[in-house]
């Protein structure tokens, strides 16, 4: 089991899978503390997101996500040569994050365990922007800054132009995609017969 946890759960350029752990390695974790610090995340995020975007917008905008933070991560792994597998839904946090963070960036936000210290949610998405961004730029390994900032920026983007582009005019695709299926059911592809 461990294999095929390492081969199609962490995400590697240089793995023989690559697609598949794209997606896959968001739904994998370290350890139990790795889990519960993401799905805490999530959980703080996730109202203020489907309010914004509606359950289903959510759900293809979070693995959309987790796909696009791996391929930056990719990319930079490349880029640098240093092939270490990555695996966690942080990159696909980011988006959800970063997406809350600049529709909203007068929000109040506050650290856990410091209560008592508040900043706006413009604030924060900045100084993790900033902490990533040096994170990757000086080889820091604690955590795959590409796959955050590649979250991050990909969140900003949606909530700024991609909902426009992208779930406003998905009309015409998803009528296409019946047209399509109705014309291959009615040819015997497998479909019901009236």
């Amino acid at each position: 089991m461990r294999r095929v946890m390492f081969t199609y759960f962490t995400s590697d350029p240089s793995s023989r899978a690559l697609c598949s752990p794209m997606l896959l390695s968001t739904f994998s974790h370290f350890s139990l503390f790795h889990m519960a610090a993401n799905m805490y995340v999530l959980w703080s995020f996730s109202s203020s997101i489907v309010s914004l975007l509606g359950c289903e917008q959510f759900i293809a905008v979070y693995l959309s996500a987790g796909v696009i933070s791996t391929f930056v991560s990719y990319v930079a792994k490349m880029a640098t040569g240093k092939f270490e597998p990555s695996l966690g839904a942080s990159g696909a946090i980011m988006t959800v994050l970063a997406a809350v963070c600049t529709k909203m960036p007068e929000a109040k936000l506050a650290i856990i365990f410091l209560p008592m210290f508040t900043f706006t949610a413009g604030n924060a998405l900045k100084a993790i922007i900033a902490f990533d961004t040096a994170g990757l730029a000086l080889g820091w390994r604690l955590f795959d800054h590409a796959a955050h900032l590649g979250g991050a920026l990909f969140g900003m983007w949606y909530v700024t132009y991609g909902h426009e582009l992208i779930w406003k005019n998905r009309e015409p695709l998803v009528k296409a995609w019946h047209e399509m299926r109705t014309k291959s059911t009615g040819k015997g592809g497998g479909g019901k017969s009236n």
